[in-house]
C-alpha cells in the first residue's frame, strides 16, 4: 500500500492559548522537522516565483530567516535580513509600525536593495499584516519592485491582505 504524503496542515501543530489565552498559535516547527513537508513547501513557494527575475528575498527575523534564506538559495538571488531595531551593524533605515498593544520598528541596512531591484518578500506566517505592510515600506523606501510576497501560513480571519492591497500575495497554507 502506497503511503499519502500528508497535507501541509497537517504537518502544522495547533497550540491553544498561547502565548495568551484565546490565540491558537500555528506553529510550524512539526513542518520543519519533517524533512519531505519541508523540502515540499519550499518546493512549492520556489516554484511560485521560478520563472519570475528576484533579484533579493527579504525576510523578517526569525522564522522569516529560515524560509527565505532557502528561498533566496534555490531562486538564486541574495538575501536581506529585516531585524528589530538595534540588531543590525551599519546604516539603517528603519519603519515603526503599529501592533495590537503598541508600536514595534523594523530596519533594513540602506544598501540591501539597489533602486529597481525586483523583491520577492518571505515570511512564515501572515496574520494582521502589520509587520510585513512595514517590511513593503522599507522596501520601497529604497526603490526596490515587489514582484511578490509569500507566506507559508496565512490566517484569513485576520483580514492581513487588506494591508497589502496593490502587492501579490501567495500563501501555501491558509486557515
Amino acid at each position: 500500500m502506497v503511503k499519502k504524503k500528508p497535507g501541509f496542515k497537517d504537518c502544522i501543530r495547533s497550540i491553544p492559548d498561547f502565548p495568551k489565552p484565546g490565540i491558537l498559535f500555528r506553529d510550524i516547527t512539526t513542518l520543519l522537522k519533517d524533512n519531505r513537508a519541508f523540502k515540499r513547501a519550499l518546493d512549492a513557494l520556489v516554484d511560485k516565483y521560478k520563472n519570475k527575475k528576484i533579484d533579493k528575498v527579504v525576510a523578517v527575523e526569525a522564522r522569516g530567516f529560515i524560509l527565505g534564506g532557502a528561498v533566496a538559495y534555490r531562486l538564486g538571488a541574495g538575501f536581506v535580513p529585516v531585524r528589530k531595531i538595534g540588531k543590525l551593524p551599519w546604516k539603517t533605515n528603519s519603519v515603526t509600525y503599529e501592533l495590537e498593544y503598541g508600536t514595534d520598528t523594523l530596519e533594513m541596512h540602506q544598501d540591501a536593495i539597489e533602486p529597481g531591484e525586483s523583491v520577492l518578500i518571505v515570511d512564515d506566517l501572515l496574520a494582521t499584516g502589520g509587520t510585513v505592510k512595514a517590511v513593503t515600506d522599507l522596501v520601497k523606501q529604497l526603490q526596490g519592485k515587489i514582484a511578490g510576497i509569500a507566506f507559508l501560513i496565512e490566517l484569513t480571519d485576520l483580514k492581513g491582505k487588506d494591508k497589502l492591497k496593490g502587492y501579490p500575495v501567495y500563501s501555501l497554507i491558509k486557515y
